[in-house]
């Protein structure tokens, strides 16, 4: 009798109806590579653009979706010295997570430390690798600078207020009125994200303007960041959810936003950055492998907190993109092997 294993399908493009639970067969590790049993997995802004057909790294449809992985190692493909079976590990898988198991090489899993908590470690995967990136190899912000967020609610835009306070670094933080509480609860200054340009509500706080700004939005947001940088300052773009209508990538808005970034910025006298995780690691998996045992020591110490807006049954990822699109979420949806 054949094995099997239970995942959750993207089985065309469109909303959450698209994602289905399938039974699958047992996939058995290669040479080289792992099956882990899945813990955790998250679900996050990826997942949807991949639902939508848009994202590039996406493998064809049909696929079981999952970006982040957190699982038990229960199976070795010849050759393989470490991870051990039974060893709790790490994956930036990209997709896949929403399955009971995934097979990927062995050079891509990251041992978890015991003590940590499956839901907290998933948080750090996408959002605060990200987050932690950003600050310490892109922008290089030092303690005592001050820097600007817009997205501030978010969950890389919290991971990067709450890193930056760890750094000793103040933030500004663009959100809607309705999560300034939340801005405020990470030690930064909250400003309105709509209604008065972005500039403006910086400079009207710190009139030389902030070192570095992190700028999730894109579109005509990016230059309100750029006129809200000081000279010789950093604008860091990554995401851009703000160059999407009606759930596709708008080219006039991108093509606006790589001009801002990469012209504009340097005509203003400040250094544009794009970053982009998947990209950064399939070019070199060597700062990822590097960083996160850097944010377990962060969590297990502490210093850091994840907010965890949902726990969800593994399967339930249906569930967990329609809450995600609803929208109106503090911290990551978190979908759990042991949950019920």
């Amino acid at each position: 009798m054949e094995k099997t294993y239970r995942a959750t399908v993207l089985t065309g493009k469109g909303g959450p109806e698209t994602l289905q639970v399938k039974e699958l067969p047992l996939p058995e590790p290669g040479p080289g590579e792992v099956r882990v049993r899945v813990r955790a997995t998250g679900v996050g802004s990826t997942d949807v653009i991949m639902r939508r057909g848009t994202y590039p790294y996406a493998p064809k449809i049909p696929f079981a979706p999952g970006y982040e992985v957190v699982g038990d190692v229960e199976a070795l493909g010849s050759g393989v010295q470490t991870p051990h079976i039974g060893q709790r590990v790490a994956l930036l898988a990209v997709y896949g997570g929403y399955g009971e198991v995934v097979v990927r090489g062995a050079e891509h899993f990251v041992p978890v430390p015991d003590g940590l908590d499956d839901a907290g470690v998933v948080a750090l995967i996408v959002n605060y690798i990200s987050a932690f990136q950003m600050i310490e190899r892109v922008a290089k912000l030092q303690p005592g600078k001050l820097a600007l967020v817009t997205g501030a609610n978010g969950g890389i835009g919290t991971a990067l207020l709450e890193l930056l306070r760890a750094r000793g670094v103040r933030a500004i933080g663009a959100a809607s009125p309705a999560k300034h509480d939340l801005v405020r609860s990470y030690g930064a200054m909250p400003i309105p994200s709509r209604g008065t340009p972005i500039d403006v509500s910086v400079r009207s706080l710190a009139p030389e303007g902030v070192d570095a700004a992190f700028d999730i939005v894109g579109g005509h947001g990016t230059a309100e960041c750029i006129r809200a940088t000081r000279r010789g300052g950093t604008v860091v773009g990554y995401g851009y959810m703000g160059t999407f209508k009606n759930g596709k990538q708008s080219l006039p808005l991108v093509l606006l936003t790589l001009w801002s970034a990469l012209v504009g910025a340097r005509l203003a006298g400040r250094h544009g950055a794009f970053y982009g995780l998947t990209a950064q690691y399939r070019g070199n998996p060597g700062p990822f492998r590097e960083d996160l045992p850097k944010l377990f020591k962060l969590l297990g110490d502490g210093q850091i907190k994840p907010k965890i807006a949902a726990r969800l049954p593994l399967l339930e990822a249906r569930r967990g993109n329609e809450m995600l699109e609803a929208g109106g979420l503090e911290g990551k949806i978190v979908l759990l092997a042991n949950s019920s």
